[in-house]
């Protein structure tokens, strides 16, 4: 009979590396499919990692990741974020050229997942892809935020460590206030830190699964 106790925090941690080691271990195998878009993330992932997801906060750094539609907002975004005084750490990509959304969520998502980063940005064409693609690392809670009141609410209500921008739908000006109202806004307490409890425990029924010792199947 499959065992429901709640997992221990280290026991997610755990799993958490686990998944998203593996997950980049066969990406980097299966670059061969596709050579022309697939992305070589190795380097983002020579950060000291925290040991828990990020709190969403600036202050552990900020991961920001684009493919090629969201390339030149990146760019922007990055810098003024670095003017700004935060820790950056860029994952790609870095150029026009056309590379798959997948993979720079993915590298975003893990840094946060893994603790490397307190709060991730993700640019695509729409920023639909990316926040999907982010959702599925464990310990990160994804939001497509396109204007203040979505920035607010994903902070506030939903506890989000990862934003998700669509650069043909938001211009530049309104995406760096999109992204500044984003990281002013602290997590909510009382009934929305019980509902991302909530989401969590969604969460960590599923991960369960992960671990045959535990008899989830």
């Amino acid at each position: 009979m499959a065992d429901h106790s709640p997992l221990p925090a280290d026991e997610i941690r755990a799993i958490v590396r686990r998944v998203t080691q593996g997950v980049l271990e066969a990406d980097l195998s299966t670059d061969a499919a596709d050579p022309g878009t697939r992305m070589h993330l190795s380097d983002s992932t020579a950060v000291e990692t925290g040991g828990r997801p990020g709190d969403g906060s600036a202050s552990a750094g900020i991961a920001i990741g684009a493919d090629h539609g969201g390339f030149a907002l990146k760019q922007d975004l990055a810098g003024k974020l670095a003017v700004a005084g935060h820790r950056v750490v860029d994952c790609g990509t870095d150029s026009p050229h056309p590379v798959d959304y997948p993979d720079v969520a993915h590298a975003v998502a893990r840094l946060v997942a893994e603790g490397a980063v307190g709060a991730g940005i993700i640019i695509d064409g729409a920023g639909i892809g990316s926040a999907m693609v982010a959702n599925k690392v464990p310990g990160v809670r994804a939001a497509l935020c396109y204007d203040l009141s979505t920035a607010r609410n994903s902070r506030e209500h939903n506890h989000a460590n990862v934003m998700t921008l669509g650069a043909g739908l938001t211009g530049p000006a309104l995406a760096w206030q999109i992204v500044e109202e984003w990281l002013s806004v602290s997590w909510g307490p009382d009934r929305h830190a019980r509902r991302v409890a909530m989401i969590d425990d969604f969460e960590h029924r599923y991960s369960r699964l992960l671990e045959p010792s535990r008899g989830g199947a």
